[in-house]
């Protein structure tokens, strides 16, 4: 039976958890240069735990900096079957209050700039992402975050921006009007390469504010979402033990084969280098 490894990306606050044992920090090599921070690696009961702070300890990498493609491949290379994002985010919806949790299931990418696949050229591989996280993943934390705090949403759409600034209040109404749920500007491409490396990935977005759509509303701060964050660490730690307690030892999602048949080139006009390169993510389908 395969070790239970949960990966956690998310603030620094996190990684001090009353009952979690800290037994290294790792710093990892990655084809794609150096992820975030180091990787803490910890263990809670039958679990181990990997923590990536997303931005670097002291928040240092802004959203468009950080460099993706190392933080999911140093989770994959460092046993993580399924990644929990931790993340803050505004809401676009009357009902989502600042304070309570949407588990997402979908996400919109208004990212500009990012790289956004391990895919490079001379290896082409098109994945399936219809459904974008892992229901099953998905509803461990769900169940998990119900068990802490009372207002859970179920499903939503996250759009995810540029920044770093926030939005101006025009962009704001147009994403309200497409039906988004949630605002934030790390979980793409996050979540594809999560996808691309078989890995089961689920985001349990902390609402901090109501962007700056709401008439009557103070519009958005850093020193808002800052202190707003604050008040829901505690819950967070809560709810991430919940999630390990609650881990099955396997899922039947399908995440891990999310590379089967995706991969379009033909195996003998792919460099060897680019082989070696990438051997951790598509070693096993190729």
């Amino acid at each position: 039976m395969a070790e239970k490894v949960l990966g956690i990306i998310g603030g620094s606050g996190l990684y001090d958890i009353e009952g979690v044992e800290v037994e290294e920090e790792v710093e990892v090599e990655t084809p794609f240069g150096p992820p975030s921070d180091r990787f803490i690696v910890a263990r809670y009961q039958d679990v181990k735990i990997v923590f990536l702070p997303r931005h670097g300890r002291g928040h240092r990498i802004p959203p468009s900096k950080i460099n993706y493609r190392a933080n999911i491949y140093g989770m994959k290379k460092l046993g993580a079957r399924r990644v929990l994002s931790v993340s803050a985010v505004g809401s676009m919806k009357e009902e989502i209050r600042p304070g309570d949790i949407v588990v997402v299931d979908q996400f919109y990418d208004n990212t500009k700039f990012r790289v956004n696949t391990f895919f490079d050229e001379g290896l082409v591989g098109h994945i399936a992402f219809a459904d974008p996280v892992c229901p099953q993943f998905s509803q461990v934390v769900s169940e998990a975050a119900g068990k802490v705090v009372e207002r859970v949403h179920r499903g939503g759409t996250y759009i995810c921006i540029e920044g770093p600034q926030f939005s101006t209040r025009a962009e704001s109404n147009i994403y309200r009007s497409w039906g988004v749920d949630v605002i934030g500007m790390t979980n793409v491409p996050e979540v594809k390469l999560a996808r691309e490396a078989g890995l089961c990935y689920s985001t349990m977005a902390l609402a901090t504010d109501y962007d700056c759509w709401r008439e009557g509303e103070e519009d958005v701060t850093a020193d808002m979402v800052v202190q707003t964050l604050k008040k829901n660490v505690a819950n967070s730690k809560k709810i991430i033990l919940e999630v390990a307690r609650s881990l099955p030892d396997e899922f039947t999602c399908g995440c891990a084969d999310s590379l089967k048949n995706a991969i379009m080139t033909s195996r003998e006009l792919i460099p060897e280098e680019l082989k070696k390169k990438l051997d951790l993510i598509v070693g096993e389908h190729l």
